[in-house]
């Protein structure tokens, strides 16, 4: 599908110069119902295209895929009464392209009740429709505290800007957020994906390991261009992930859960510096002073 973008008549104002009208390329945005075996997950705000691998990864962190081989196909329903193992009778059989059924294995069970989604998921939100907290924290098949991996501040400092250049929906409309999967030991990103929210973008990285032979995701680095909220720690957390990079932020529950799972956490990752929150074990920092919070503080500071 060809609706990543949109154009449209803007009217450009910059300050002592004359006003001029252009075309101007926007982010699409539009609803995509996700449902497993005909039953409504939920519904998430997207951009977009690797539809499938969006809901692959979103079941993933709802710990409802556990293993690879449990997903046996999706496919984009022409109407609402369409879906995995059924075949819509009259009425408008067009197709939006925007509710996609998943079909899993027999075995992969049936969904549990706390992964139902009861409200609507705008593009900001990975865990709305959650009934408590306690849904929220869900148990990781793929546990990253023993993952072994290590790396090199000065290789993890890099990535950002690896990512970047293969985000080309983002140079273009300035309006996206990215996530990217990086092979330590190979020195390989993976896969990048962009998309509106910050959590579709890590759920459709999520997905295409999934699809592609390489889940769990052990010995990677999950890389994001947002601040790392709780669910994109919690999502790394569900795949497998053991080191998660951020250019900005990490919130205080992020950090709570990268301790509590041994999750290696490291945000303001920019340029030459970074802060790593958790896990700093996994971090090599050689002969040059690892950069801490206090000294970002500080660095604000002189800044303000």
């Amino acid at each position: 599908m060809g609706r990543f973008t949109a154009r449209r008549r803007v009217i450009r104002y910059t300050l002592g110069e004359r006003t001029g009208r252009r075309e101007d390329q926007l982010t699409v945005e539009e609803p995509l119902e996700i449902r497993v075996g005909g039953e409504r997950l939920a519904v998430t705000m997207r951009t977009p295209g690797h539809d499938v691998d969006l809901a692959i990864g979103l079941l993933v962190s709802e710990g409802v895929v556990r293993r690879g081989d449990e997903v046996r196909g999706a496919i984009h329903c022409a109407e609402a009464g369409a879906g995995v193992g059924a075949r819509a009778s009259g009425g408008d059989t067009s197709n939006s392209y925007n509710v996609l059924d998943v079909a899993l294995e027999p075995w992969a069970g049936p969904l549990p009740a706390s992964a139902t989604h009861a409200l609507t998921m705008t593009s900001a939100c990975g865990l709305c429709g959650k009934d408590s907290i306690d849904a929220v924290r869900q148990a990781s098949a793929h546990p990253v505290a023993d993952d072994p991996v290590a790396v090199d501040a000065s290789w993890l400092v890099t990535l950002p800007d690896r990512m970047r250049e293969a985000q080309p929906l983002f140079e273009r409309t300035g309006g996206l957020h990215a996530a990217a999967l990086v092979d330590v030991g190979r020195d390989e990103v993976l896969v990048v994906r962009e998309d509106v929210g910050r959590h579709n973008a890590v759920d459709k990285v999520i997905g295409w390991a999934v699809r592609h032979g390489r889940f769990p995701l052990t010995g990677t680095v999950l890389v994001v261009s947002g601040r790392a909220g709780f669910e994109l720690a919690q999502k790394a957390s569900m795949a497998g992930i053991p080191v998660m990079a951020s250019v900005s932020a990490p919130s205080s529950l992020a950090v709570d859960l990268a301790e509590e799972v041994g999750l290696t956490l490291a945000g303001f990752v920019r340029g030459s510096s970074m802060v790593v929150y958790a896990g700093d074990e996994r971090v090599r920092s050689g002969a040059e002073r690892a950069t801490t919070a206090t000294d970002v503080g500080r660095g604000a500071e002189a800044r303000a």
